[in-house]
């Protein structure tokens, strides 16, 4: 029954072609998980199988995936999507350069620029909408009614969408711009299907500031010695004389942030000094445990093309489905001297150099290998493309009888920035990768106020920062 299962699981493929990759693999699990259908003759189990893709069958016993659980999903105001079959999220401000996806999604108060864009790999089209919640700092969701930051009905549909075109895993492309909002702060846009507020598909983070304070840098006060070379210090000021603040020392928190990551961000900042006469607080960091590591520039692979496959990409296999793409096996980098080139600072680019059409970018399953001796704790492979998340599907298995760590992931043609994270009680999270403190790297810092007529947190200042600009 097994070898009946493959060979019917081959004879699907021309089936489900116009119902996407995820249907494909879902309809896999399927007729190897609901063992009920493996009594069916062969006959039965082809019709069965096909009825379920039209929308007539459902399974039985409660396995269903994701894509129908609607009901059990639990919304989380971070970086994240809740159904396998969505990809490539992006969130960024359009100012009609295409180099703007690889700005942080932070903009001014009283502008409606930024822009949602995603890709759902199992057709059709699906109706969906998007509401905005308002956060305080530390992301947990604010006391304040859409009514009080809203400017527009806090449901909006996601009505501009494309067809991919001629590709081996079939896509609809979506796109939204998003409404503007009345009030400084953190934000979290949150996607769902057919108007029903529990059945999320996607959140995504962003921030809108005032420019209330202003932030100065300060430069030429170093820490001990040893520190500075494996980290990079940050002193800088914030002037509060436009704004009434009663207690500067409580009532300010700053949060600092490193290559638009979520995974080491440094929140609740308070100054060390405030100098009441100038309306000023400063903030000053020589304790090592208060720096940012430097680490190291990003790890990179050019998947631009499929037929001429770029930098650090070792081999494509187009015999398998999706496409196979090896990545040239890497190895521990934390001995390494330090080595300048350039990279995206983690970010990622979607781009299709064999049809020159984004709609023609192909998904492919990426293959990562690390070359590492085991360590103690779990290993991940992480950058933009995964919103810097650690689960079950960037976690990389170790392989004894090679040495090497490997990962697969489905990502879609393009130039991707990544690296090696481990997650240990008593490993550095960048062992593989080493720190050093000449690493470019982009910095922001974000200043929240607790004003005492409104019980929320409000972003009054934003700035963002090259370290060792290139």
């Amino acid at each position: 029954m097994e070898g009946l299962l493959d060979l019917l699981d081959t004879a699907l493929y021309g089936i489900v072609g116009n119902y996407g990759y995820a249907s494909h693999v879902e309809l896999s699990k399927l007729t190897r998980s609901n063992r009920s259908m493996l009594n069916l003759t062969p006959i039965s189990l082809l019709f069965t199988a096909t009825a379920w893709l039209l929308g007539g069958y459902a399974p039985s016993n409660n396995q269903s995936s994701e894509i129908f659980q609607g009901n059990t999903k639990k919304l989380e105001l971070r970086d994240r999507t809740y159904e396998s079959q969505i990809k490539t999220v992006q969130l960024y401000p359009a100012f009609g350069a295409r180099e703007n996806e690889f700005l942080p999604a932070v903009i001014p108060l009283g502008q409606s620029n930024l822009v949602l864009e995603f890709d759902d790999i199992d057709q059709p089209v699906q109706r969906y909408y998007a509401r905005i919640v308002h956060c305080n700092r530390d992301w947990t969701p604010s006391n304040l009614a859409a009514l009080e930051y809203m400017t527009v009905y806090n449901e909006v549909p996601v009505t501009e969408y494309e067809f991919s075109i001629d590709t081996t895993v079939p896509y609809v492309h979506y796109r939204l711009n998003l409404p503007p909002v009345r009030l400084p702060g953190n934000y979290v846009v949150v996607v769902y299907r057919e108007g029903d507020r529990d059945d999320i598909i996607l959140s995504r983070r962003f921030m809108v500031f005032d420019k209330l304070v202003t932030i100065g840098r300060e430069r030429g006060l170093v820490g001990p010695g040893r520190a500075t070379g494996l980290n990079q210090q940050l002193h800088f000021k914030v002037n509060y004389r436009n704004v009434e603040i009663q207690n500067p020392m409580l009532d300010v928190s700053v949060t600092i942030r490193q290559n638009m990551r979520w995974d080491n961000l440094a929140q609740d900042i308070r100054p060390a000094f405030v100098r009441e006469d100038l309306r000023e607080l400063e903030y000053r960091f020589f304790d090592p445990e208060q720096m940012f590591k430097g680490g190291n520039e990003f790890r990179f692979f050019d998947l631009r093309s499929v037929n001429y496959p770029g930098r650090f990409v070792a081999s494509v296999d187009k015999n398998s489905f999706p496409y196979r793409v090896y990545i040239q096996p890497d190895r521990s980098r934390e001995h390494e001297a330090y080595s300048q080139y350039n990279d995206l600072n983690g970010q990622f680019a979607i781009e299709n150099l064999d049809y020159r059409d984004p709609l023609a970018a192909d998904y492919v399953e990426v293959f990562f290998t690390l070359q590492a001796e085991k360590v103690n704790g779990d290993v991940y492979v992480t950058g933009a493309f995964n919103y810097w998340n650690r689960d079950e599907y960037n976690r990389m298995e170790y392989d004894a009888a090679t040495k090497s760590y490997h990962a697969a992931i489905l990502l879609k043609q393009g130039w991707y920035d990544y690296q090696y994270v481990v997650e240990s009680p008593d490993v550095s999270p960048l062992h593989f990768e080493g720190s050093h403190f000449e690493t470019e790297n982009l910095y922001e810092i974000f200043v929240y106020h607790r004003p005492f007529n409104i019980n929320a947190d409000l972003l009054i200042g934003y700035m963002s920062l090259q370290e060792n600009p290139r």
